[in-house]
């Protein structure tokens, strides 16, 4: 097969490959298609018989050698279809591609029409069918006939009494009464999809066949002229060949314009409608699994043409195959990103089909216009304009926009045959009755229409003749003629206005990508470690709205492999398509300025429409190029003649090779010569040829796991190979996945400990994690026996859940004493949690916001990476082999023992990080939380009297003051049961708090033992088993320390520490410490350890304090974390300054009680509404201003209900002076204050002229911020 015929040496610059013709093998008879999956309870005539490629010419051509079975597969997918008199026989045309290894792609075009079969074995063969299908059923059909009877008549299309007729005959064959036709074949095999042209070509040969003259020349003669003596359009021009009775015309658009794109768009319009064209384009562009449906296979290719026409300038990187033929249905068990075409059979709906995958698969249902989404599904960016913008084209040239199913191909096909009656009807016709007569005569003349042929090729005009006939087909042909431009003319501008969309939103994606290596082949070697775009600053710079789509997007094969082309254009000529897409990018910004990195969302229409459809006209309506007439071939003498309804059996030699001088072929010879030229040039440049092709497939093919199935061997051998693809390439997935979900948060998590620039937004880490749970469902789904729901992960866990309930009925309680339980987290006290996979999954079961099992998996993937036990409960699930035998085929990735090993533990490492990805994104979901509250017992009273409260507050909201009973006091104890600790405890449900950031603690002051020495609070999300500590160490009680009833406590998230956290325990340091201890205990004893700070390290810690209040504000919104912390955290803005104000305090008095900062700020506020009242302050207005705001804060502080405490009145001041940007106006107020000689030191910071003034314009920094404090902070302030 691999030997090329001397006629192909100009293949690549010809119109056609092959001529192909499949049908019947009469020597063979009928041999049923098992690979179809027919069953044979049908009807013999419904049945499926395998087909075979009849003929092909030429032999063989060596770029494109010819592959048997994908073509007989892909001419006639359902196999050989019989029919009898009484039955629909009209020619059906569709088209097919094939996309070979390396991505490039070969079209089919096939004119399928039935033959009379006059093989007497086939027809006996199909009687003998026939009366076994009866024997068998006649017993059947007895006890049940009316009902079958009556359903039969109800599925036929018509419900007169002429179906009842049909339908003996529909349901039997008889040698005796009928004749049997069975379908036939007739395919151009093209480089590029010239579909218009096809379909014309093959339907005048088949009406040659069919008409009652033979035609002028033998078919031989415009075979052998499309294959060998037609070539390629030259870019940018038209061309003009000829069939058996009309001209055909074809177009290729030029190097600067959209690349060629034949099926016409209007169709896909039609049938789907302008939304669920775009929902679908979306899906494409997201690289999910898209399923085409339809009964029609033109429909299928029609749609998955027009869809990846659309993408431009991207191109779809994974496995395509537009027409699934039935015997390969198992190629939807892929877990790769497809698209592919299912072609429906009647009567069979949706819910019938069982597919492996669904949950992340978008299916559409083309003739009933439905698309059915996957969930979490991102909206194209401005989606209602770009959907009115679409509309507002389809609607000039009358189509409406919602689709309609009535206009599709089935009508204009009545249209077509009504104005053929029109063409045929004579008094419609332009030729005079007699003048008509005369054209027929001459018309059936067969010496007439072959001297009219050779007149035709020698220039000689036979002016009457032609004039009869064309004035007979003038109209109709005109007719298709506009049809086609006007169909041109909407693909160019519909296909620009999408094409605009992408040069807008990508208009600055050179300024990201980044050029790293240093020549092409370095360049290939590190492909994989390379990060060659910068993600995280490129979705910094788009419009907010546009940010869910792009997150998604630009973690897509087809994304990266444009980014690839665009680094490689470096080194080699520019990807053709590339090249279109910058220089409209570089146009754009000739015309049109734009202020770099402001990004706005506004919508842009596109304004080149009628200049993109001018182009085509002008090539459509002025033909530049003529190929050679068909001509009569040196043929034996009686071969090619003509049987009226047969397509003869051709004459092979003439058509197995092609003329030896042709006039274009020279075109070809300086193209090979121009390119041996640039690859000696290469090779001099020193990279080796074959390696650099071996380095660009593998650049190409990274991330991909298979192109393209092979559709000719269907060998057990080869589809385990494919399935062994399959696995390999999801394990290389999850790596790849796993890699980079650690490598970016790793990143981010060491921007915030100071270390370098981030490179994730929460937005990239939703998409990563959106993306892991695509790639677990596509695992799970993967060599499945017997499909159970839409999600294949949930059905799993559903079924190991019914299993293990059924040796060990549920515990009651998530807190256990169980053998499965965690060690406590903090030594503290906690009670145990239990570490279960079914735990976990009732928590899921029991969110009602969730609706669906797809939803449920994902949730369950959440909250099993938020709690670092998603290798572990995964291990779990699989350590059930008999379940898992029991539901995977041998190959499935789940029973590949090394590969699935391999697979955990690349998830184990995602344990090094922390994720909050369930906390983060059900925000509205109920959970239970733990609170506890831990007294230091040497110091105070281990109990307490009085009614403690607490208020959990984070960054989603607060749960409300909850009282605390006094009788939920709770012992725990040490080795040998001395009593240790003495909690109060107490589990309380509110709505998702997010991260924890503050609790308020407090009491009522009641009774004997009401001074009370906090420890710490431990609060534990009971869901997630995050465990928050919020140090205290104050007392809380009046009349001891600074007289507080009630504090307000900062949180960090607990490390777990128990031995079998070992994978667990491994993570990043904490992102923000708080208060471990306490900052300055009102205790001597405690107080005179700590080693006060010096002037530098307070001056420090305030620069920090302010900077990193500056660094939170410059973050995007969504991931800014808590403010709470920054400015009353262990570092934060409150304890720098109250450090700050501390300096040289005179507040340790000899038998006096403690002075706090709070008693200098009320002596202040008193000597300044004194002094007011007397008018002694010769100062300023602003000055007097600031006086009064001053003092109308701190008494508003003094005047709350609350109880709060001195140290807890200062951080109030200083958050809410923060908050009201008053600060800086405030200290040189207190500086000024004469009581300062009194009450600080000579050297205190605050009697320093510059460092006050330094300290002034460190917080003027963060004047300009929008600061919003916590409801708990401000709670019952009146100002």
């Amino acid at each position: 097969m691999s030997v090329s015929t001397p006629g192909s040496a100009t293949a690549p610059c010809r119109f056609a490959h092959y001529f192909v013709i499949c049908g019947i093998d009469t020597e063979t008879g009928l041999e049923p298609d098992d690979l179809a999956g027919e069953n044979f309870e049908q009807s013999p005539l419904k049945r499926t018989f395998k087909s075979k490629v009849l003929a092909h010419f030429p032999e063989n051509i060596e770029w494109n050698p010819f592959d048997q079975d994908a073509v007989n597969m892909l001419c006639m997918p359902k196999g050989l279809s019989f029919r009898t008199q009484v039955d629909n026989r009209d020619p059906q045309f569709h088209s097919y591609l094939i996309t070979r290894e390396d991505g490039s792609r070969t079209y089919g075009f096939v004119h399928t029409f039935y033959e009379e079969v006059t093989s007497k074995q086939i027809c006996t063969a199909m009687q003998t069918l026939y009366q076994m299908h009866h024997a068998e059923h006649a017993g059947s059909v007895c006890a049940s006939s009316s009902c079958s009877m009556d359903s039969l008549a109800s599925s036929l299309d018509e419900g007169d009494a002429t179906s009842l007729n049909k339908l003996h005959c529909c349901s039997s064959y008889d040698i005796s009464r009928d004749t049997l036709y069975v379908s036939k074949a007739i395919c151009l095999i093209t480089p590029l999809p010239f579909m218009h042209a096809c379909r014309k070509f093959l339907s005048q040969l088949h009406r040659a066949v069919t008409s009652q003259q033979p035609p002028p020349l033998p078919l031989e003669s415009y075979i052998h002229n499309v294959l060998y003596e037609v070539p390629l359009p030259p870019p940018g021009r038209s061309l003009k060949f000829h069939s058996v009775y009309e001209p055909v015309v074809c177009q290729r658009p030029g190097p600067s314009e959209l690349p060629l794109a034949d099926y016409p768009l209007r169709e896909a319009f039609e049938l789907l409608g302008v939304e669920n064209l775009v929902q679908l384009f979306t899906c494409v562009l997201l690289e999910m699994q898209i399923l085409l449906y339809s009964q029609d296979y033109q429909r299928l290719m029609t749609v998955a043409e027009g869809i990846t026409a659309l993408l431009f300038p991207f191109q779809w990187q994974h496995v395509y195959v537009p027409i699934l033929p039935a015997s390969l249905l198992h190629f939807l068990d892929a877990p790769v990103p497809y698209l592919m075409g299912l072609q429906s059979k009647e009567g069979t709906d949706r819910s019938k089909l069982e597919l492996p995958q669904e949950a992340n698969l978008c299916f559409v249902d083309i003739d009933n216009h439905f698309v059915e989404l996957p969930e979490d599904f991102p909206q194209f960016p401005n989606k209602l304009e770009f959907i009115q913008e679409i509309s507002e084209v389809l609607l000039r040239f009358g189509i409406p926009p919602e689709g309609s199913l009535h206009c599709s191909q089935s009508a204009t096909h009545l249209k077509s045959l009504a104005l053929n009656d029109l063409v045929n009807d004579k008094k419609n016709g332009n030729l005079p009755g007699d003048a008509l007569a005369v054209f027929e005569l001459l018309q059936g003349n067969p010496t007439l229409e072959r001297l009219q042929a050779l007149a035709k090729r020698t220039g000689v005009t036979m002016g009457r003749v032609e004039a009869l006939g064309r004035g007979k087909n003038k109209d109709w042909r005109l007719q298709c003629e506009e049809e086609e431009l006007q169909d041109a003319r909407l693909n160019v501008q519909v296909r620009e206005v999408f094409a605009s969309r992408f040069t807008q939103m990508f208009a600055d994606y050179e300024a990201f990508v980044i050029q790293s290596a240093q020549d092409l082949e370095s360049w290939l070697t590190n492909r994989e470690q390379m990060q060659n775009f910068d993600k995280a600053s490129f979705l910094s710079d788009q419009p907010e709205p546009y940010l869910p789509f792009l997150s998604h997007f630009i973690e897509t094969q087809m994304f990266a492999t444009f980014i690839d082309n665009k680094i490689m254009s470096q080194w080699e000529e520019k990807e053709p398509l590339l090249r279109v897409f910058d220089s409209r990018i570089e146009k754009t910004r000739m015309y049109n300025v734009r202020v770099p990195n402001l990004r706005s969302s506004s919508y842009q229409k596109c304004t080149i429409l009628k200049e993109s459809a001018q182009a085509i006209e002008q090539r459509l309506m002025k033909i530049d190029h003529t190929a050679i007439h068909p001509h009569l071939l040196d043929m034996k003498i009686g071969q090619g003649k003509y049987e009226q309804g047969f397509f003869p059996k051709l004459q092979a030699d003439v058509l197995a090779t092609g003329p030896a001088n042709n006039k274009w072929a020279s075109r070809t010879a300086t193209a090979q010569r121009r390119k041996d030229r640039h690859r000696q040039h290469s090779e001099h440049l020193g990279l080796d040829n074959d390696l650099r092709e071996k380095y660009m497939q593998e650049a190409r093919s990274l991330g991909k796991n298979l192109r393209q199935p092979k559709l000719s061997d269907l060998s057990p051998a080869v589809i385990a190979q494919t399935n062994w693809k399959f696995v390999e390439g999801l394990l290389k997935e999850c790596r790849m996945k796993t890699k980079r979900m650690l490598v970016e948060k790793m990143g981010h998590e060491a921007v915030e400990l100071g270390h370098g620039e981030a490179s994730i937004t929460g937005l990239e880490e939703n998409t990563l994690i959106a993306s892991l749970c695509d790639l677990l469902e596509r695992i799970w789904s993967h060599g499945l026996q017997v499909k159970q729901g839409k999600s294949a992960l949930w059905s799993h866990l559903l079924q190991y859940q019914e299993r293990e309930e059924k040796l060990d009925p549920p515990a009651e309680s998530p807190v256990s004493v169980g053998p499965e339980r965690r060690k406590s987290e903090t030594g503290m006290g906690m009670p145990f949690l239990r570490v279960s996979l079914i735990q976990d999954m009732r928590h899921i079961q029991n969110m009602s916001e969730i609706k669906t099992d797809v939803g449920r998996a994902r949730a369950w993937i959440r909250l099993s990476l938020e709690k670092k036990l998603l290798s572990q409960h995964l291990k779990q699930l699989l350590s059930n082999q008999a379940l898992t035998k029991k539901l995977y085929k041998r190959y499935a990735f789940l029973r590949c023992e090394e590969e699935k090993e391999q697979f955990l533990f690349h998830l184990l490492s995602l344990n090094a990080v922390d994720y909050f990805c369930f906390t983060s994104v059900f925000t509205t979901i109920m959970i239970p939380y733990r609170a506890l509250i831990i007294p230091i017992k040497k110091l105070s009273n281990a109990i307490t009297t009085s009614n403690p409260w607490v208020c959990v507050s984070g960054e989603l909201g607060d749960s409300g003051v909850m009282q605390i009973p006094k009788n939920v006091l709770e012992m725990t104890f040490e080795s040998g049961f001395r009593p240790h600790h003495t909690h109060i405890s107490a589990v309380f449900k509110c709505q998702n708090l997010g991260k924890l950031t503050t609790v308020q603690i407090g009491h009522d002051n009641s009774g004997l033992l009401a001074k009370w020495l906090v420890d710490c609070v431990m609060v534990r999300n009971e869901i997630s088993g995050h465990t928050y500590k919020f140090p205290c160490g104050r007392w809380l009680g009046k009349g001891v320390d600074d007289g507080s009833l009630e504090r307000i406590l900062i949180g960090e998230l607990v490390i777990p520490c128990s031995e079998d956290d070992v994978g667990r325990n491994c993570r990043t340091p904490p992102l923000q410490r708080s208060p471990t201890q306490p900052r300055r205990l009102s205790i001597p004893s405690l107080t005179s350890r700590s080693s006060k700070p010096t002037a530098a390290q307070i001056q420090e810690a305030i620069g920090e304090a302010v900077n990193n209040i500056v660094k939170h504000f410059h973050k995007p919104e969504k991931e800014r974390g808590s403010l709470t912390i920054l400015l009353c955290g262990e570092n934060g803005l409150v304890s720098a300054l109250e450090q700050f104000f501390h300096h040289g305090f005179k507040s340790s008095r000899i038998f006096q009680k403690n002075v706090f900062m709070w008693d200098f700020v009320e002596k202040a506020v008193a000597y300044f509404e004194t002094t007011d009242q007397i008018g002694d302050i010769q100062e300023p207005e602003s000055f007097n201003l600031t006086c009064k705001t001053f003092c109308q804060y701190v008494n508003a502080i003094n005047g709350t209900p609350r109880s709060i405490g001195k140290d807890g009145k200062f951080q109030l001041l200083v958050c809410l002076g923060a908050r009201d940007h008053l600060l800086p106006q405030w200290i040189p107020l207190l500086v000024e204050c004469p009581l300062i000689t009194r009450m600080y030191e000579e050297y205190a910071l605050l009697r320093d002229r510059m460092t006050v003034n330094s300290l002034i314009r460190v917080l003027q920094t963060i004047q300009d911020f929008n600061i919003t404090l916590e409801s708990s902070l401000v709670k019952g302030i009146d100002l």
